[in-house]
C-alpha cells in the first residue's frame, strides 16, 4: 500500500467519523428541540414524546435543518414565538448536543 493509499483511507475514515458525529448531534438536537417545542405547545406525556420523535424521524428522511426550523416555527407561530427565537434555540441545542456526544453522554 502506498502512502497515497494510506492517506486516502485516513481521509475516508475521518469523513465517515464526521458524518456519524453529525448524524448523532442533529438527532439529539432535534429531540431536545422537539421536547422544548412540545412544552411550548402545552403537550405532555405521549403527545410530547410523539412530537419530539417526529422531528427526529422526519430528519432521517432527508429533511434539512431549514425544514425543521420552518416546521417548528410554523407550529409555534400561534404562540407568538418567532422564527428567530426558534433558530436561537436550535443553535443552543446543537451546541449542547455536540458537547454531550463529544463527552460520551
Amino acid at each position: 500500500m502506498t502512502t497515497f493509499d494510506k492517506r486516502e483511507q485516513g481521509f475516508e475514515a475521518k469523513f465517515i467519523h464526521d458524518e456519524e458525529l453529525r448524524f448523532k448531534v442533529v438527532a439529539r438536537c432535534n429531540k431536545m428541540l422537539g421536547n422544548w417545542t412540545a412544552g411550548q405547545l402545552g403537550l405532555t406525556g405521549d403527545a410530547a414524546a410523539a412530537y419530539a420523535n417526529e422531528l427526529v424521524t422526519a430528519n432521517l428522511a432527508s429533511q434539512t435543518s431549514d425544514d425543521t426550523l420552518r416546521k417548528v416555527a410554523n407550529d409555534l407561530a400561534p404562540k407568538s414565538i418567532s422564527k428567530q427565537q426558534v433558530a436561537r434555540k436550535m443553535d443552543e441545542f446543537f451546541h449542547i448536543a455536540l458537547a454531550q456526544i463529544e463527552s460520551g453522554n
